[in-house]
């Protein structure tokens, strides 16, 4: 006798029944709580048809009464909508992705869609695996913001060629159209770079991505910018994080990379942390060093997380509309799926704004 069995006749010995499972609510429940036939039950909870006020409501109130969810296999198969995007991320530990997400929410749930997240991690590898889930799960489209990489760029090309919808944040894809909205982080890394430099500091560290893939960042780009105009020459070794990762930098590339950056002959007196995260754990470095900030060292971030003005000290860094770029990109997208975008390929860029904060002094002569 299996376990299962053995318990059922214990159960019965005793006057007593193992309860059964109880069976999921199906459409024709609904219909008939509701009184109406089963096509009039789908319209309502679809929204795919004309159903009226009063009928919509009492239908809606009989599938909360029958705790009714839709077979959303079942109407895959069927080819109808998902109402489903998918969210590929680069990861979930920093606090922009969180900011991000809750604006894309802003724009879908309430109409109706439900998001889906992946992570990227730290290989271009996982972004694909990731990727390739959600359109084998026939989401309606794709919502993508993890670091432009060449092989990154090759797969999402490979979905634009299958028609799937799909809107990017803070990235343009290579040899592709695709609406993109971002933020001018060129702009903003240009204007903490000349606020460093304005302090009098001349040796200003990059942290958070390596030197050979830096160039393709734009915040490293307004970085590089800035200190071209003002005629300082720095070498890579200046420059200093992780290779090929799709994803945000983080506190330990910060410590990482002021530790790296420590060893140098001529060590910066300034560092621009790629992201606030990673500005953090520049920060802890510089306190495991002994060094005093911003006496000894001037330390900027990026993105103005909330966590970066409640640091001590408080952390210097670039204001960007996170929330924003997520609800706007929602809507494109949804504008694509319900067949109402006229072009695509447009890139929404949104201000940044510097906010000086404890962080950043003057470079006392060192520079």
């Amino acid at each position: 006798m299996t376990k299962t069995k053995e318990l059922a006749a214990r159960g019965q010995k005793a006057g007593t029944s193992v309860p059964a499972r109880k069976k999921p609510a199906t459409l024709a429940d609904v219909a008939r709580e509701a009184g109406v036939v089963a096509m009039t039950a789908s319209r309502a909870i679809n929204g795919s048809g004309y159903v009226s006020q009063e009928v919509r409501e009492r239908v809606q109130a009989a599938a909360r009464k029958l705790s009714y969810r839709p077979n959303m296999l079942a109407r895959s198969l069927k080819g109808q909508r998902l109402k489903a995007v998918g969210i590929m991320l680069p990861d979930i530990a920093n606090p922009f992705s969180a900011e991000l997400v809750e604006g894309m929410k802003d724009a879908l749930e309430p109409e109706g869609y439900t998001p889906f997240i992946a992570l990227a991690g730290r290989g271009v590898d996982h972004e694909r695996e990731g990727l390739q889930s959600f359109v084998d799960h026939r989401v309606d489209g794709l919502l993508v913001a993890t670091l432009r990489t060449d092989a990154g760029d090759c797969f999402l090309r490979e979905l634009g060629e299958q028609g799937i919808p799909m809107v990017t944040v803070g990235r343009e894809v290579q040899g592709m159209q695709v609406d993109c909205v971002t933020a001018d982080h060129w702009k903003g890394a240009f204007d903490v770079t000349m606020h460093l430099i304005e302090l009098g500091h001349k040796r200003i560290g990059f942290v958070g991505i390596a030197a050979a893939d830096a160039p393709a960042l734009r915040r490293y780009q307004g970085y590089r910018a800035a200190l071209e105009k003002a005629g300082l020459k720095l070498g890579d070794e200046y420059t200093v994080g992780p290779r090929h990762a799709p994803s945000f930098a983080t506190q330990d590339d910060g410590f990482d990379g002021m530790m790296q950056l420590a060893k140098l002959a001529a060590q910066p007196t300034a560092v621009l942390a790629r992201n606030d995260s990673a500005a953090i754990g520049v920060l802890r470095a510089a306190h495991t060093l002994g060094m005093k900030v911003p006496e000894d060292l001037s330390v900027a971030g990026f993105d103005n997380i909330p966590l970066a003005a409640f640091w001590t000290p408080a952390l210097t860094t670039v204001s960007q509309p996170i929330r924003e770029q997520g609800k706007i990109a929602a809507r494109l997208l949804l504008d694509k799926i319900e067949g109402n975008a006229s072009t695509t390929g447009k890139v929404r860029t949104m201000e940044c704004e510097l906010v000086v904060r404890e962080s950043t002094g003057k470079a006392k002569g060192r520079g």
